[in-house]
């Protein structure tokens, strides 16, 4: 294998070593690592121009055939019209945009709306990709923060004020006059929009244009049957404790789940009204596009279709589309608590598939008491980490401290980062050998992109369902035995010793015979979710297709 080349301005070429040794290869004195080079799967920062996949030479991530034109250009030929409307959470927003971005790079026409302060998070992605010659925008609208009793700025989510989630959720659907005119005004006309499922609001917007509507899910088809099943069956009538477990009816593997762990999408006080909108608004949609690939879940993508009577395109995983370290380290946030090129030079030093990555991802908060146990259970396994904390600066002087004392203990081992972390980047480094992760659809797919087994701590929603399948489903996961929602919803403390975290850590990075065939799992589906993205490949193939199905009957586009 030859040495990767290092590049312009000092950048060293990402390539494939990385996948090599996660897959099996032996390492001798020759290996890339022994050269002194970043291990990645990912391409360079620089575009090969090499032909393939879902991504387009020219563009900022990606190969194909964009190469030199300028927007106008590009868009001259764009006969489908995409607007997608993501939720303003950043575990919808990002892959909103990345399947924004797939869209343009395959000749569609992509709009992406979003608040301000969201706005400000991908407008950098957008415009490179518009410099590169893609058919993409960014529609800004302003979200009346005071109409529903929401202070200044509280489009960020993160200012969102405790009890007032139902309030912004009202804000949004203020979104609804004001998109309608900005699309009446700025041609060309839509041919679809692509609607985050969490946007009932955008059903009489589609309607009033007289255009079809997609729901956009940010979660696996798994999950999807899974929660249509037990409300559409009235799985819990029969129980009257929450904690009961009940078989989730319409499936063939046997999978037990209870009324707390899965209620139903925002099933909760004050969401009363919301989640009925939200559930018709899923049955009245012309199709659903889901981040996931056929090849992993191919029983429950046709279960869901089946249930819901639509058709259901799989377009994933869609963080595949970035190809370049650049971008990867960007993507989610214009910031990262760490530099990118710090990071890489860390994990350079780290045996193959030793380094564990840490995180709850973009809204947990994990308590005092958890950030503790965790520390000391990761400080105890032994193994290098790197740990990500949100927001480390609202705990108290005593979680601090600890926080000070174990960056001393283990210096050296132990990496922490103190907010946004370029994680996909991370993941895909040949050091990283496993994912302790809260089980959001993002990151488990994107632990699953990268060949990685996975420690399960899921906290809330479809995190459950997300679990289940990592766990019992695929094989490539190992839970700490979390049982009850730990955010929103809980009503008691539940705090995961260091000793069942410590042995979580231990099963996956060196669990003999049982972890080796968990992880043999995680590199079969990686390749899989790899070949998927490719020609001949189930999403590029469902991806052409929901741009074919979607596009006008007559006339070009233009990205003015």
């Amino acid at each position: 294998m030859p040495a990767p080349a290092r590049m312009a301005g000092g950048v060293r070429r990402i390539q494939n070593s990385a996948f090599f040794l996660r897959h099996g290869a032996k390492r001798t004195s020759d290996s890339p690592r022994h050269r002194q080079t970043h291990q990645y799967r990912a391409i360079s920062p620089t575009s090969t121009g090499r032909a393939a996949g879902m991504a387009c030479q020219g563009a900022p991530n990606g190969r194909g055939n964009a190469t030199g034109a300028g927007a106008d250009d590009v868009g001259s030929a764009v006969k489908a019209h995409f607007v997608l409307v993501p939720l303003m959470y950043q575990g919808h927003v990002i892959p909103a945009v990345d399947t924004a971005l797939l869209l343009a790079t395959h000749g569609a026409l992509a709009s992406v709306v979003a608040t301000p302060s969201n706005a400000a998070r991908i407008r950098p992605t957008v415009d490179l990709a518009r410099r590169s010659g893609l058919p993409i925008r960014l529609v800004e609208l302003p979200l009346d923060c005071a109409a529903e009793g929401l202070p200044e700025g509280a489009d960020d989510v993160d200012k969102i004020p405790p009890g007032l989630a139902p309030n912004y959720f009202r804000a949004l659907a203020l979104l609804a006059e004001p998109l309608e005119r900005h699309l009446h005004a700025h041609p060309p006309y839509p041919t679809c929009i692509v609607s985050d499922f969490c946007h009932p609001w955008t059903v009489q917007v589609a309607a009033n244009l007289k255009v079809p509507r997609l729901n956009f899910f940010s979660m696996c088809a798994f999950s999807l049957l899974c929660q249509h099943n037990v409300e559409r069956y009235n799985a819990y009538d029969a129980v009257a404790d929450d904690n009961e477990p009940v078989v989730v009816p319409g499936v063939e593997k046997r999978i037990e789940v209870t009324r707390a762990q899965a209620p139903g999408f925002f099933r909760a006080p004050g969401f009363e009204k919301i989640a009925d909108q939200i559930e018709l608004a899923q049955g009245e949609a012309d199709g659903a596009v889901v981040n996931s690939f056929l090849e992993m879940e191919p029983e429950y993508v046709a279960g869901y279709a089946a249930a819901r009577k639509m058709k259901v395109w799989t377009i994933g995983p869609v963080s595949l589309y970035h190809q370049h370290a650049a971008t990867l380290a960007k993507r989610g946030n214009t910031t990262t608590a760490i530099d990118a090129d710090e990071c890489l030079r860390w994990l350079e030093g780290k045996e193959p598939n030793t380094v564990l990555y840490v995180s709850f991802g973009s809204i947990v908060h994990a308590d005092p008491k958890q950030v503790i146990e965790l520390g000391l259970g990761l400080e105890g396994s032994g193994h290098p980490f790197v740990w990500v904390l949100k927001n480390p600066a609202q705990y108290g002087e005593d979680v601090r401290e600890f926080l000070q004392d174990l960056e001393e203990r283990v210096a050296g081992r132990g990496m922490l980062v103190r907010g946004w972390s370029p994680q996909v980047l991370i993941l895909n480094h040949a050091a990283v050998g496993g994912f302790v992760t809260h089980c959001g659809w993002n990151s488990t797919m994107e632990a699953i992109a990268a060949g990685l087994p996975v420690v399960t701590w899921p906290h809330f929603s479809d995190q459950f369902l997300n679990e289940k399948l990592a766990v019992e489903v695929l094989g490539i996961g190992v839970g700490v035995g979390i049982k009850e929602p730990l955010m929103w919803m809980s009503k008691k403390e539940i705090v995961v010793g260091r000793e069942v975290v410590e042995a979580a850590i231990r099963s996956i990075m060196d669990g003999g015979e049982e972890g080796k065939e968990r992880r043999r799992k995680a590199l079969a589906l990686s390749e899989k979710a790899r070949a998927a993205v490719q020609k001949g490949g189930s999403s590029l193939g469902n991806l052409l297709d929901l741009i074919k199905h979607f596009e006008a009957d007559a006339g070009g586009c233009t990205t003015d």
